[in-house]
């Protein structure tokens, strides 16, 4: 809907959405991070830890939330200013941002309990808020942004009205029905915050993995915004609309990611390693698969999304460009989040997730990039061509880890 209102617009919402994003890639590592013990804790049907791993990481989602809520509310040109040097998308993008802010709080509380939920084996639920808030957000928008629907017309901020307002109703149905379900979830305060510092301690060793994992590896996203906007306006405006079809292209492999960690997970917590083994070795063949059979439908139906875009001839000759790149990668992407996310995570093994995971984006991909933007004077295509070189290097390194099992750990055992 956003591309209906042309280049600035388009690039004003990515750069706004970055921080979003940051915040997004937070509370999916914290949230992930506390999925290793729900699932594991389920698994042996350990009710009593489940709510103590709640508490710790609710705390930490809304300690983070609140700096982000902060920082965007008041301070969010400084921000954007890291992106882009345009003052337009600058103005913009900040307006948009202030409107986004409370959200945030919000998003920490549904991403939190959904992962629990979803652990603990109730996926209907998260599923039935989101896809519900979702319609809801879709319909304000197309409502606000375009004066339709007897709303009035305030173009890009009636994209952020309507994502703060469904963020409410999300978090609201969430809650709502955990409790009057009376799910395993449904911890009253004191159950919460019954843990003491081992506990504590033993918890936060793994999530803070996870979440400086996700953090490092959102601000390594963010990074390449930063190098594709100082190419030129045009040049992050075509990557904003291809990283959009690529998150509806994706979200499926989150889904199967995060089914990948709540089986292994579970499976592990009951104590068969074996077969939690298996089971992931055949959720990663899925994974392949259907990675590769993506990557052609982006192909196919990639262009032809670019018609709904009012944006410049150049810009949709960049986008083109860039969806031939995203498909030729697609099969690599989705297996190494089902691998990162779904297997080594749930087995426990943070560690070695972390450091191959961000490594490669800081050690191969950023630096690559960087160069091609700024020493060989690349276009966008080409410097996203070096960027995807990480991910190569992630697939090799990874198989052979999965192979040799060692990121299998039980901590229920050590609870």
């Amino acid at each position: 809907m956003i591309g209906q209102l042309g280049d600035t617009s388009v690039a004003a919402q990515g750069l706004a959405g970055q921080i979003n994003f940051l915040l997004f890639i937070l509370m999916f590592g914290i949230s992930s991070g506390g999925a290793i013990f729900f699932a594991q804790f389920w698994g042996s049907r350990n009710i009593h830890n489940i709510r103590k791993v709640l508490g710790v990481t609710l705390s930490l989602a809304l300690f983070f939330a609140s700096i982000f809520t902060f920082i965007s509310m008041f301070f969010p040109a400084v921000v954007l200013r890291i992106y882009s040097n345009d003052e337009a998308v600058i103005a913009i993008g900040s307006q948009y941002l202030r409107i986004l802010a409370p959200s945030f709080l919000m998003l920490s509380v549904t991403y939190v309990f959904s992962a629990a939920l979803r652990s603990t084996g109730n996926v209907k639920l998260p599923m039935l808020v989101s896809t519900s808030t979702l319609a809801l957000d879709i319909l304000l928008a197309y409502g606000l942004i375009f004066g339709k629907l007897g709303l009035p017309k305030i173009g890009i901020l009636g994209g952020a009205i309507a994502m703060t307002i469904s963020q409410a109703v999300a978090v609201i149905m969430l809650i709502w029905f955990t409790y009057h379900q009376d799910s395993p979830v449904a911890a009253t305060l004191k159950e919460m915050f019954a843990f003491n510092r081992d506990f504590l301690k033993k918890v936060l060793k793994r999530t803070m993995s996870v979440m400086g994992n996700e953090f490092f590896w959102g601000l390594g996203m963010s990074t390449y915004s930063v190098i594709y906007a100082h190419i030129n306006t045009e040049s992050i405006a075509a990557y904003n609309i291809m990283y959009s079809i690529d998150n509806l292209a994706f979200v499926f492999f989150m889904g199967l990611s995060d089914a990948c960690a709540i089986i292994v997970g579970n499976t592990i917590g009951e104590g068969k390693e074996e077969l939690a083994f298996k089971y992931a070795r055949r959720i990663i063949r899925i994974a392949l698969i259907s990675g590769i059979l993506m990557g052609i439908v982006i192909l196919i139906v990639g262009p032809q999304i670019l018609s709904i875009y009012k944006i410049s001839p150049t810009v949709v000759q960049f986008t083109r460009y860039l969806i031939l790149g995203e498909a030729a990668f697609f099969w690599a992407r989705a297996l190494n989040l089902t691998t990162f996310v779904g297997s080594f995570r749930s087995g426990g093994d943070t560690r070695f997730a972390y450091i191959v995971d961000i490594g490669s984006l800081w050690g191969i991909g950023i630096p690559l990039a960087a160069a091609g933007a700024f020493l060989f004077h690349l276009p966008v295509y080409f410097v996203y061509l070096l960027a995807m070189s990480d991910e190569v290097f992630k697939f090799i390194v990874s198989q052979v880890h999965f192979s040799r099992r060692k990121w299998i750990h039980n901590l229920v055992h050590h609870m």
